[in-house]
């Protein structure tokens, strides 16, 4: 299907019946009615828990849509949206309220296409993740707001700036062929996150995320990893130098489907800046270190990009229903995009499943691994790939396998104890590295600050 016809087809499909949404700004206590208002409306397949607290106390809320709220069903993806991390780029935050009410309405009018993705999908949505940083911003509001009024949280401290720096580790960590996944933390690293940053790390390691968006503002473009340069000698010059990822491929499509299925993202001409397609590489666009898209890649199993979706930062109330209307079907095309790839589980010769499987594809040079139930996904393109299971202990497998268009294809592994070896002999399953071995000649260099990720 040509890519113009595609947003389209799907906008058709939510055509039947809009729901009625607020399209109004909310404070932290309307933002929290507004979650329970929701939950309680479609008690049955959603449901509201907290990942921790911001530096002032406030609850950092997550809604989820599921068939079987708070359970994990295996094989079936679990999918997030995080919304408000720089506290004055507001928009994602009412989006992402008005997308849980669209979810809900649309479940209860029988909406085919929206059951399907709850009932396929495990959807976690988080608002607001800098919820103190929002009610700096709103105390001025969207006519005298600021460019930086609220952006960091309640220390002062930009949480996009904020988490380890994994992307310094994974290049020294290329050069000697260690490990290209689950980077490990720096020893330290509890002592020098933000609560809010602390929160969300706990979290995404928790779950088995397999694919993510955070909402920004201030640029209307879908940004993908890397952010951070490679060669940061170019930094004070501002020089820019596309770093892709080893999924690169994968991650421009991921980008391109959601700047299609903007009302006009992908023409490229927004707030001043030209994006070909309305997508970027995040270090082609300036390089910036810390942040939360490339953490989830090199720590987790999450493939996650960087949505900037207004010139405004703190757009007025009146333009809210018109970014809802251009965005709810790019919104609701970027979750389905979790279903690509393959996927399946890794179990022993008695049917349990093994956790934290490595899952490595020939020609990528990013794996992934398997949840605490044994089952993995793996987002890839169509094609025919070389796919390897290895787990410690186990024989390793290899199968070929196709990937269409469509669903994902299962591909199930089931691995043999491996023969026992003397001690000297043992093989290791290369998953993780000693911190201190990784870490011990690596300084990560200066970052330069100012840039608006």
């Amino acid at each position: 299907m040509a890519r113009w016809l595609r947003p389209l087809v799907g906008a058709l499909l939510l055509l039947e019946g809009a729901a009625a949404l607020s399209f109004l700004h909310h404070r932290y206590e309307e933002l929290v009615q507004a979650l329970f208002r929701v939950q309680s409306q479609c008690p049955y397949v959603t449901r509201i828990y907290s990942i921790g607290r911001s530096v002032e106390g406030r609850h950092l809320y997550v809604l989820e849509f599921s068939d079987y709220p708070g359970i994990h069903e295996p094989l079936e993806p679990e999918f997030k949206y995080v919304g408000n991390m720089h506290g004055n780029e507001v928009l994602g935050r009412e989006l992402l309220l008005q997308l849980s009410e669209f979810l809900c309405e649309e479940y209860r009018r029988g909406n085919e296409r929206i059951t399907r993705l709850i009932h396929d999908t495990r959807i976690h949505i988080m608002p607001s993740m800098n919820p103190d940083g929002y009610e700096v911003a709103a105390k001025q509001g969207p006519d005298s707001n600021g460019y930086l009024t609220g952006r960091n949280n309640a220390n002062g401290v930009d949480l996009n700036r904020n988490f380890p720096d994994l992307n310094t580790l994974m290049y020294y960590s290329r050069e000697i062929s260690g490990p290209n996944h689950h980077i490990p933390l720096p020893d330290n690293w509890k002592s020098q996150v933000e609560p809010e940053t602390l929160a969300v790390i706990q979290w995404i390691s928790s779950y088995n995320f397999v694919l993510s968006a955070n909402l920004h503002g201030g640029a209307v473009v879908a940004n993908y990893p890397y952010d951070k340069s490679q060669d940061q000698r170019f930094r004070s010059h501002r020089r820019t130098v596309n770093t892709p990822t080893p999924d690169d491929k994968l991650f421009q499509k991921l980008a391109k489907t959601y700047s299609y299925a903007h009302s006009w993202m992908h023409r490229g001409w927004n707030c001043g800046d030209y994006f070909a397609d309305g997508i970027t590489n995040g270090a082609s666009w300036y390089s910036l270190s810390k942040g939360m898209q490339d953490f989830n890649y090199l720590y987790t199993n999450c493939f996650e990009i960087t949505l900037e979706l207004s010139c405004n930062k703190f757009p007025p109330e009146e333009d809210l229903e018109r970014q809802w209307m251009a965005n709810r079907e790019a919104l609701v095309a970027f979750i389905e995009e979790v279903h690509q790839g393959i996927k399946g589980m890794v179990s022993d010769e008695n049917n349990n499943g093994i956790a934290g499987a490595v899952i490595s594809v020939q020609g990528i040079s990013h794996d992934i691994t398997s949840g605490d139930m044994g089952d993995y996904f793996r987002l890839l393109l169509p094609g025919t790939y070389t796919v390897t299971a290895s787990a410690e202990g186990y024989q390793p497998l290899t199968v070929t396998t196709t990937v269409g268009p469509a669903a994902p294809s299962l591909v199930h592994f089931q691995l043999k104890q491996e023969v026992v070896r003397k001690p000297a002999e043992r093989k290791t399953s290369g998953t993780r590295m000693n911190n201190k071995a990784l870490q011990k000649k690596v300084v990560p260099r200066a970052t330069r600050r100012g840039t608006q990720r």
